[in-house]
C-alpha cells in the first residue's frame, strides 16, 4: 500500500494525518527505536492505550521488528494488566497517561514486573508522554530494521490477545501473521471495502473488532482509518459529516444511540455506506432503521471469537434485513462450520475449523487441547443452529458468558473476586438485559452470618478489582444459591428470578 497508495491518506486524527507512505516511514522509525531498546525477534511487546495514531504505529512497528503485539484493554485495572505483562514477560509497554480520570499505568507495581524494562508514554488529552523521547533514543540502522521485517514468516506469531476463560483466569490466544491478515481481508471483502472508503473506528484497537477488522482491514484495502478516542455520539456525527465517513462498524448500542440522538438532524450523514454490527441480539427494526434513516447501503451482522482471529461467520451484502438481524451469516475466511450433537431442534455446540483457528493458548497446551480437538475443530462454547441456507443463529452460551457493551464477560472471574470480599459466603453472577449495553452483570450474594454487607459495598469492591464492563450493576441478596446435585449453581433458576 505504501507504493500503490503512497500519497493516499492512511490514518487521520484531529492532530495528525499520515499517508500510506508516511505511515510506513513512521513504522520503520518506531521499529528502529524498538530494536534500539533491545527488543528481540519473538519478544512480546504490550500496548495499553485508547485509539490514538500512536497505537497503530506501535502495533505495526512491533511486528515489523519481529515482535509479537499484546494489546491490553484500557478498562483493565493495574492488577489485571500486571498479570498479563508478567505472563508475556513483556520487555516494553506502550502505555497511556491519564485516561478517563485514572492513571492505570502509573499504578503498576514495577517491582513485580522485572522483565518490563521500558514504558513508553503515549500522550492522551494533550498530556506529555515519552513517545518523542523514545523515537529520539537509540535506533537501529534501517537496514537492520528491514532485515528484521524480511525475516518474519507467515506462521510466526503476530499477536496475543487475551480472553477470559471459564476458570476465571484469562487465556492468551496466539495467532500468526497469515491469520491476522487473511481473516480481516475476508471480512473486508464481505463489506466491499476499497480505497475510496473512509472508516470511522469507534471499536477499541485492543479488541479484534478495532485491530483486525479496523487497522488491518484498512491497511490491506487502502481505506482511510479515522479512529475515535472514546465514543461520543455527537462528535461521531460531526466527524461523519466533516470527513465524509462511509464505514462505521460497532455494537448495536452505537447505532441505536445515533438514531435516537436529538442532534442527528443537524448533521449530514448521507456519506454512510457500510455498517457491521453484532455482539448482541439485533432487532430487525434496528437494521431497517439503519438502512432507512442512516442511509447505509449495506448493513451486516457477524459472529466470531478471539480463538478464531475474531471472525467466523458473516452475512453478505445481498441478504435481507430479517436474515441480517436474526442470523450471523455464513462462514468466511475459509472456515468450516458444524453443529456438534444437535438436538431435535437442531441446536448444539458451534464448531469451527480452518486455517484461521488460533495457533493455541499461550503456555497452556492442556487448554489448547480442550478447545481444539484431534480433527482440528474449535469448540466455541456457544450453542447455535444452522438454517437451510447455511446461516448460523446463536441461541445460547455454554459457558455462561454474557456480552456487556460489546465485551465478553465471564461470570466465573467475577465470582472469584466477590468470593474474597469480607462478608460474602457465596456468590453467582449472570447477565441481565440492559437497553444501552445489551447485558450487564447482576450478582446474587449469600451473606455470611452477622454480615451487614449492602449492594453499594459489593459494587465498590468489584470496581476496585475489575474492569468497569465486568463490574456488576446490581446485587440481589439471597438466603442460598440454587444448586444441582453435583453442587453447580443452577443459573437458569437465577434468570427466572430476574
Amino acid at each position: 500500500m505504501a507504493v500503490d497508495f503512497a500519497d493516499h491518506d492512511a490514518l487521520v486524527t484531529e492532530d495528525r494525518t499520515l499517508t500510506f507512505a508516511g505511515l510506513r516511514d513512521e513504522v520503520r522509525r518506531a521499529a528502529a527505536a524498538l530494536i534500539g531498546a533491545g527488543v528481540l525477534p519473538g519478544d512480546r511487546v504490550a500496548i495499553w492505550s485508547p485509539n490514538t495514531w500512536h497505537w497503530a504505529i506501535a502495533c505495526l512497528a512491533i511486528q515489523y521488528a519481529g515482535g509479537v503485539m499484546v494489546p491490553l484493554n484500557t478498562r483493565y485495572t493495574a492488577a489485571e494488566a500486571s498479570d498479563i505483562l508478567a505472563r508475556t514477560a513483556a520487555p516494553l509497554l506502550f502505555g497511556m497517561g491519564q485516561f478517563l480520570g485514572a492513571d492505570r499505568v502509573g499504578d503498576l507495581d514495577r517491582a513485580k514486573l522485572p522483565e518490563l524494562r521500558h514504558i513508553v508514554g503515549i500522550p492522551i488529552d494533550e498530556q506529555d508522554g515519552t513517545w518523542d523521547e523514545f523515537l529520539a533514543g537509540p535506533q537501529a540502522d534501517l537496514s537492520e530494521v528491514d532485515a528484521r521485517a524480511a525475516a518474519v514468516r507467515p506462521d510466526d506469531p503476530s499477536d496475543v490477545l487475551f480472553t477470559s476463560g471459564t476458570t476465571g483466569r484469562s487465556k492468551g490466544v496466539l495467532c500468526a501473521h497469515r491469520q491476522s491478515l487473511a481473516a480481516p481481508a475476508a471480512w473486508a471483502e464481505c463489506g466491499q471495502l476499497t480505497s475510496a472508503d473512509r472508516y470511522l473506528c469507534i471499536n477499541p484497537f485492543f479488541h479484534n473488532f478495532g485491530y483486525k477488522a479496523g487497522i488491518l482491514a484498512c491497511l490491506q484495502t487502502g481505506a482511510t482509518l479515522i479512529p475515535q478516542l472514546t465514543f461520543d455520539p455527537e462528535q461521531a456525527m460531526r466527524v461523519i459529516a466533516d470527513k465524509r465517513i462511509t464505514v462505521v462498524p460497532g455494537p448495536p448500542t452505537i447505532f441505536q444511540t445515533l438514531l435516537d440522538h436529538p442532534a442527528r438532524k443537524n448533521y449530514d450523514l448521507s456519506s454512510l455506506r457500510f455498517a457491521v454490527t453484532g455482539a448482541a441480539t439485533v432487532p430487525v427494526v434496528l437494521i431497517e432503521r439503519m438502512q432507512a434513516e442512516l442511509d447505509f447501503d449495506i448493513v451486516l451482522t457477524a459472529y466470531g471469537l478471539t480463538e478464531a482471529n475474531g471472525f467466523g461467520t458473516m452475512c453478505r451484502a445481498d441478504d435481507d434485513a430479517v436474515t441480517v438481524a436474526t442470523t450471523c451469516g455464513r462462514p468466511i475466511a475459509d472456515f468450516d462450520l458444524r453443529i456438534d450433537s444437535p438436538d431435535e431442534a437442531g441446536a448444539g455446540e458451534v464448531l469451527l475449523r480452518g486455517p484461521n483457528v488460533m495457533l493455541g493458548y499461550l503456555d497452556d497446551p492442556v487448554a489448547t487441547a480442550a478447545a481444539i480437538d484431534a480433527d482440528g475443530w474449535l469448540h466455541t462454547g456457544d450453542v447455535g443452529t444452522v438454517d437451510e441456507a447455511g446461516n448460523l443463529r446463536i441461541t445460547d452460551r455454554l459457558k455462561d458468558m454474557y456480552i456487556c457493551g460489546g465485551f465478553n464477560v465471564y461470570p466465573a472471574e467475577i465470582e472469584q473476586v466477590l468470593a474474597r470480599l469480607d462478608g460474602v459466603a457465596d456468590a453467582a453472577v449472570i447477565g441481565v438485559p440492559d437497553d444501552r449495553l445489551g447485558e450487564v452483570g447482576r450478582a446474587f450474594i449469600v451473606r455470611r452470618d452477622g454480615s451487614d454487607l449492602d449492594e453499594q459495598a459489593v459494587i465498590d469492591y468489584a470496581k476496585k478489582h475489575l474492569a468497569n464492563f465486568k463490574t456488576p450493576r446490581s446485587v440481589v441478596f439471597v438466603a442460598t444459591l440454587p444448586r444441582n446435585p453435583g453442587g453447580k449453581v443452577v443459573k437458569p433458576t437465577l434468570r427466572e428470578m430476574v
